[in-house]
């Protein structure tokens, strides 16, 4: 389907068309201006994609309406990045820009590299301040709210003037539709199954989202990084972009060709990896190290095709040659990599006729024993946020 350009949302590309794609989601009541002391230098290496919310900065107001909630504006950047025929991606943003992150990672693994959750929470708190900030928005505009913006958004003493007129530019219909989706949000759930190497920054002194709910998001998240920042409110990008771009830089600094063992653990699993490094001997070291090196960190780590196209096209070889021990660990990976067994079913349907029937029969058999294992393993507790999206 073709999405028209007043059905998207804007957007301000900076860097090299050809480097990996990060995009950067700002706050309820702020544009892409949000970014700019922190986006060129994140352009050094990354095709950094700045996004208005509906209503804001350069964005249409219509995208979204009363009762609008954090699942839309997730929907409306998969909207963006299919235009822009971004598969993958890394994210960044901050406030609600944050909380679409999560929801990216938590409902659509497969598109989320790496993220960073700026200033943010997976639950805004009671949502009543909430809906009452928007029924005041409705009727009397974005005057009163914009009085004490500053409050909210900087350390006393601090403002910058671009960010708070973009306040008063906002579409208060629009802005109330983001509050709406405020209320509502509540993504702690799902933090456990985000899989996205995750960084989260929180500004000590940010009255919006205080530091507890960053390490909500940090301790929910296996593996996730937290950074705290002295002197910084609730726009830390705009307050302190300096340990900002630091932190994003250091998270998103591109792997370099070689860092196999970090993709292969990525897409095979801990366990897989680990099982193969303890018995490594001194004859198959060599070969291991080949494999990490070259499938792993070379073309794997190739961002051209999606991890879920690798997978499609790994099964497919793999049935072609009959090697269904390598296919068993690979409908593993497939699901980790976020297709669905009635993709992988699809795909093994489709081996049927360029691979040959028996080829496939078999290979079904195998992809039928591994889901079953998978479905086993979710109902048993094991890896239950890694799995329960894609086996349901």
């Amino acid at each position: 389907m073709t999405t028209t350009p007043d059905r998207l949302l804007h957007h301000r590309a900076e860097g090299p068309a050809s480097g990996p794609p990060l995009l950067l989601g700002p706050s309820l009541g702020t544009s892409t201006a949000l970014w700019d002391a922190v986006a060129p230098e994140l352009s050094a290496t990354h095709r950094v994609l700045r996004w208005d919310l509906p209503g804001h900065g350069g964005s249409p107001a219509a995208l979204i309406g009363p009762g609008a909630r954090v699942d839309d504006l997730g929907a409306l950047v998969l909207d963006l990045a299919d235009s822009l025929s971004l598969d993958r991606f890394s994210y960044a943003g901050v406030s609600l820009g944050g909380a679409v992150g999560l929801w990216l990672a938590v409902h659509h693994p497969e598109r989320v590299d790496r993220l960073a959750v700026v200033c943010s929470s997976a639950h805004f708190g009671d949502p009543g301040p909430w809906r009452e900030r928007a029924a005041l928005v409705r009727a009397e505009g974005l005057g009163k709210v914009a009085e004490s913006a500053a409050g909210r958004w900087f350390t006393p003493g601090f403002t910058e003037p671009r960010l708070l007129d973009d306040l008063l530019g906002t579409d208060p219909d629009a802005y109330a539709a983001c509050c709406d989706a405020l209320a509502e949000c509540d993504l702690r759930p799902g933090l456990a199954g985000v899989r996205a190497p995750t960084l989260v920054v929180a500004g000590r002194q940010d009255p919006a989202t205080p530091p507890a709910h960053a390490r909500e998001i940090a301790d929910g998240i296996p593996d996730a990084a937290l950074t705290e920042l002295p002197g910084a409110s609730h726009l830390a990008p705009a307050e302190r972009p300096e340990p900002v771009r630091e932190a994003l830089r250091a998270h998103f600094a591109p792997r370099e060709r070689g860092s196999g063992t970090v993709v292969r653990r990525e897409v095979l699993g801990d366990a897989h990896v680990d099982r193969a490094q303890a018995a490594t001997s001194e004859f198959t070291a060599p070969f291991q190290d080949f494999i990490s090196r070259y499938a792993w960190g070379e073309i794997w780590s190739d961002p051209t095709l999606s991890r879920r196209e690798r997978s499609l096209i790994t099964m497919t070889a793999l049935v072609a040659h009959g090697h269904d021990g390598e296919l068993a660990m690979h409908v593993r990976a497939a699901v980790r990599n976020g297709l669905s067994p009635r993709e992988i079913g699809a795909a093994l349907l489709q081996t049927g006729v360029y691979c040959g029937v028996p080829a496939a029969n078999s290979a079904f058999a195998v992809a039928e024993r591994v889901l079953a294992e998978l479905r086993t393993e979710r109902e048993d507790g094991a890896d239950t946020g890694r799995w329960t999206r894609t086996l349901r």
